[in-house]
């Protein structure tokens, strides 16, 4: 169990909702890893964007988000967090709590239920979605706030994507009703939905290695799935009968909620983005230093 069980609140959060953060921020390559390999870090969420740390980019954006009143982190070792001062700072005044990581997602989930009190409603993100806002997250406790399922999964329509970004196409889920991408955020609401983490033990990543949905939702869903014979509703259905709880899907109306920074070519297109956005902090943090 965690020492701290009970981290300190965000100042001015005016939250109704009481949402839980997890963080998933463990590394299944280590120092392999192709994104922590560009700028030789130990972990991909230690990779700088646009001058700023990915893992601090994802806990500024939950601290900002008004629903959530506490911050768990799941990693192998928090020292790991340590070496990015604002998140070390967060970690040493409570107001993000590490939480040792497992074998592998499903486990890390299961292993953090278990230590955190009074868990629900928990929201799960990834310490690589470092273009998540707290606008979209408020969206999304809010739309689960209004729901009555036990787990909950992020989507976005794979054509509001392609509009904006022609070059951030993913590998879409390509259903009867239309192609969708999970924006890799999720909510469970009671013990029976963590236990839709289960097929995930095999790493998820569903629309690049389908065949994984037969191992963790059977035979026959797969089928469905590849002759596009389910609609997003469909799959989610499907998903309720496999893991015994009900399930459902969020649309979120963002085209930046499904692009993680996964491989070189995701670095590329978020440090774009980000640069659009911010400017380029890089050349400004540099010409500082001179």
């Amino acid at each position: 169990m965690i020492e701290n069980t009970n981290p300190a609140p965000k100042s001015g959060a005016q939250s109704t909702s009481n949402f839980t953060a997890l963080v998933l921020a463990a590394s299944r390559r280590g120092p392999g890893d192709a994104i922590a390999q560009i700028q030789d870090k130990s972990h991909k969420c230690l990779v700088s964007l646009n001058g700023t740390a990915m893992i601090e980019r994802v806990l500024q954006v939950v601290v900002d988000t008004p629903e959530v009143t506490r911050i768990f982190v799941s990693v192998e070792d928090a020292d790991v967090l340590h070496e990015v001062p604002k998140v070390a700072a967060w970690m040493d005044s409570g107001m993000v709590v590490p939480i040792t990581s497992k074998e592998n997602l499903a486990e890390s989930l299961f292993a953090a239920v278990q230590d955190i009190p009074d868990p629900y409603p928990l929201m799960i993100t990834a310490g690589d979605n470092a273009l998540h806002t707290s606008e979209m997250l408020s969206h999304f406790c809010t739309e689960v706030s209004k729901g009555d399922a036990d787990a909950y999964i992020a989507m976005t329509r794979a054509q509001l994507i392609l509009d904006k970004y022609p070059e951030g196409a993913r590998a879409f889920h390509r259903l009867k009703d239309d192609a969708y991408s999970s924006c890799n955020l999720y909510a469970v609401t009671s013990d029976k939905g963590v236990q839709g983490a289960k097929p995930f033990a095999t790493g998820g990543q569903f629309g690049k290695k389908p065949l994984r949905i037969a191992k963790g939702f059977g035979l026959l869903s797969l089928i469905l799935y590849k002759m596009k014979w389910l609609t997003l509703e469909g799959v989610t259905n499907r998903i309720s009968k496999a893991i015994k709880a009900k399930t459902q899907a969020v649309l979120m109306p963002w085209a930046e909620g499904p692009i993680d920074v996964d491989n070189p070519k995701d670095y590329a297109l978020v440090t774009k983005i980000l640069k659009g956005i911010e400017g380029n902090r890089e050349n400004a943090e540099s010409e500082q230093d001179i």
